[in-house]
């Protein structure tokens, strides 16, 4: 007999009140808990089911399959129901026009998130939420399935819709867990790869479609749904690196990092070919990076954003890779294959803004949920964003939990704080009475430095090893000092300073240099304040700025010298070192992210010897601990000569912490200087162990041959003095010779 065939007549007792019945219908009933699924009566188990659409409705054995009833049409369109014969695990066996599903009911399972999860949401100090919230994969009661969650208190009603219930939000209305504000519902047969969105009935009564703002995975731009990500664990092989990263970024180790936006380092075919996929970044990158002898590779936000022209910073899926690339296990993958070939991985993160898109996180629920309410807190005016609200519980903890997220989940070694100015103050960027003081009717955001501290504080525990370090522009005092002392409790922090007062002056014509000779020395006078970054980053070579070498003066000679001294200049003072892509040889054009570098200019010479030259740097570093076991340690760094304004001549001792000096002279003007004594702490022998001027890099190879002989007449300080041959636009870098 044809189970669908034999109908019982509608039982009126099964109905519901008509205003239940109607809210059913148009979608708006927010808790369907309380009338779906099985429900016990003086008649009784009885089972009612929304189904719109259905043509008809079994009920059928779990255990077994068998057919134990059949539920009828009641009251609404799609609305069955019917009595069982006993309450026991059932299956629905639903025929649409398309054909019959079957599956279990979402309304027999019971509550999902424990009372621990909820609190630790409520509390703000939940820092798994990626394994809590969002789409998770598992078994629930012998049934696979999915299990989602989404924080909306406000929400009137939410659902989880995507193909699966042909993006219908009534059909997979999901229970509210009161007073955590979640909602939750396992929906039964579902798996990885399935596509998904919220639909929120918000507080105002508008009705839109969000994405997960927990999601680990999303579907490739231009598309914005969210995708139930396949959560096993990922096999990885970097214990090794794991355990010993955190020596790689102590301060006393060399930190050289290759600046990074993955969608246009290289493409399939050139500028508008496809993107490398994250096993294909890893096959070409890394050995790339490697040769160089960088020691980190940096990754311009990877979390997924919708506007690629964003560069990733302005992202709305804090937990989820972006699906450009490829999967979540892709990038561990590539995460994987950099350690396993000795190189770390450093994300920028952004946790001060997030965009505005009608998909996102604004106004989530109907109200300022993410965001500070009023405008001049909760909007960036420069950037047409929203402002996290640091001080909401939830809020704080949502963002701590990303950090934790990519520092556990896929091993990543360090967390950039993008922005980090703009959180800290309250008037940032903004007018006179554009601004709300904070408590203490200062221009502080109290909210967001106890988030920065606390952040800091959590990444030593959750992933020891890992460090953060700091985007922050201003001076404002502590970036890198501990929380317990008062600090903010970075690692490091970029010196957008020396950026700025370095790149200035060496956009000057050599012949008005010796006017804004400060330029180069008063950066040391703050050197030790904090632990620095010294970073050339994308910000320096897009929006109009130029390339690194076109703000290099002079004819194309003067420009390749200039950009070889400015490099190595770079490379020999205090602070750890960020290159941004393409500038370790010389690309003319400005960065764009539409297109790939332009890789054919390393077949040309003097662009492969800027590079051969960076290489060449990178093994000093690593190699000689007067260039880095002292970076933040005013002994670690003596002027020799600073005030040669004249000749625009620099000279300065690099020194370990055994007291090993290193030589380094610079000399920018395009005139080379024969004789130029200067003071040297060692009588003796100096070797010359690299020439920024050297023919291999592309220079006019004016040097000393090799070595000098110093005297024993003291000078700028020191016991001994040489006199020495300067090459042009060149910097040059001596040790004293090993005794015969």
């Amino acid at each position: 007999m044809n189970d669908f065939t034999a109908r019982p007549m509608p039982d009126p007792s099964l109905w519901l009140p008509e205003e239940e019945a109607e809210a059913l219908a148009c979608g708006s009933h927010g808790n369907p808990f309380s009338v779906l699924g099985v429900h016990e009566s003086d008649d009784g188990p009885f089972l009612r089911a929304f189904l719109p659409g259905a043509l008809g409705v079994d009920v059928l054995d779990r255990q077994d399959g068998s057919f134990r009833c059949c539920l009828t049409g009641v009251q609404i369109p799609g609305l069955f129901a019917g009595r069982l014969p006993h309450a026991a695990p059932y299956s629905l066996r639903i025929r649409w026009p398309s054909g019959e599903q079957l599956t279990e009911d979402p309304y027999s399972f019971g509550l999902l998130l424990g009372e621990m999860d909820l609190y630790l949401i409520g509390e703000g100090t939940h820092r798994h939420l990626g394994q809590c919230l969002g789409a998770q994969p598992m078994e629930v009661d012998g049934v696979e399935g999915v299990r989602f969650a989404v924080w909306a208190p406000n929400a009137r009603r939410v659902s989880v819709v995507g193909n699966f219930n042909s993006w219908d939000g009534r059909r997979h209305v999901m229970r509210l867990r009161h007073p955590a504000g979640v909602w939750e519902l396992f929906v039964p047969r579902l798996g990885p790869g399935e596509s998904y969105k919220f639909e929120i009935l918000d507080a105002q009564g508008a009705l839109g479609l969000r994405a997960d703002p927990v999601a680990l995975a999303t579907e490739t731009p231009p598309n914005t749904a969210s995708v139930v990500a396949d959560t096993r664990p990922f096999p990885w092989h970097d214990d090794e690196w794991l355990a010993h990263r955190g020596e790689r970024h102590a301060p006393n180790r060399p930190i050289s990092i290759y600046e990074v936006h993955a969608a246009s380092w290289r493409k399939h075919g050139g500028d508008n070919g496809e993107l490398y996929s994250w096993r294909e970044l890893a096959e070409h990158m890394i050995p790339y990076v490697l040769e160089m002898g960088f020691t980190h590779v940096e990754l311009l936000p990877i979390m997924e954003h919708p506007f690629g022209g964003s560069w990733g910073y302005q992202p709305l899926s804090q937990f989820a890779p972006s699906g450009r690339f490829g999967t979540p296990n892709d990038f561990a993958y590539f995460v994987d294959e950099c350690h396993r070939a000795g190189l770390g991985v450093i994300l920028d993160w952004v946790p001060a803004h997030f965009p505005t898109d009608p998909h996102g996180l604004a106004r989530f629920d109907g109200t300022a949920l993410y965001e500070y309410e009023h405008p001049f807190e909760g909007f960036h005016q420069d950037w047409d964003t929203f402002i996290y609200n640091w001080g909401r519980r939830e809020v704080h903890g949502f963002l701590l939990a990303s950090a934790v997220h990519w520092l556990r989940h896929f091993h990543v070694d360090a967390l950039r704080v993008d922005a980090v100015a703009s959180m800290l103050y309250r008037n940032y960027s903004r007018n006179e009475g554009e601004w709300i003081p904070n408590k203490h009717g200062g221009h502080e955001n109290l909210e967001a430095i106890d988030f920065l501290c606390h952040l800091n504080d959590v990444v030593s525990e959750e992933a020891p090893g890992a460090v953060v370090i700091a985007e922050e522009s201003t001076a404002w005092p502590g970036v890198t000092q501990p929380t317990a002392e008062g600090g903010l409790g970075f690692a490091y922090k970029w010196n957008m300073g020396w950026m700025h007062d370095t790149l200035n002056y060496i956009g000057e014509d050599p012949i008005h240099r010796r006017y804004h000779h400060h330029n180069m020395t008063f950066p040391m006078v703050y050197a030790f304040s904090e632990r620095y970054v010294l970073p050339i980053s994308h910000d320096e070579v897009v929006h109009g700025k130029g390339s690194l070498i076109g703000k290099m003066p002079g004819d194309e000679w003067q420009q390749f010298a200039n950009l070889r001294a400015y490099l190595a200049t770079m490379w020999t003072q205090p602070g750890k070192k960020l290159l941004f892509m393409g500038c370790e040889y010389g690309q003319w054009r400005e960065w764009s992210h539409d297109r790939e570098l332009d890789w054919f200019l390393l077949n040309e010479p003097r662009h492969s010897g800027v590079r051969q030259l960076l290489t060449d740097l990178n093994q000093l570093y690593v190699e000689h601990s007067s260039l880095h076991e002292c970076d933040f340690d005013p002994h670690g760094f003596t002027w020799v000569v600073s005030n040669d304004d004249t000749n625009s001549v620099f000279a300065w001792l690099r020194w370990s912490a055994k007291g090993e000096p290193l030589l380094i002279v610079a000399n920018l003007t395009p005139v080379p200087r024969e004789g130029y004594r200067l003071g040297v702490p060692r009588p003796g022998r100096w070797e010359e162990i690299l020439n920024s001027d050297a023919e291999c890099y592309g220079g006019s190879n004016l040097g000393n041959l090799g070595q000098l002989e110093s005297e024993d007449s003291p000078l700028h300080g020191q016991t001994a003095s040489l006199a020495m041959t300067l090459p042009p636009l060149g910097v040059v870098v001596l040790r004293p010779a090993e005794p015969a």
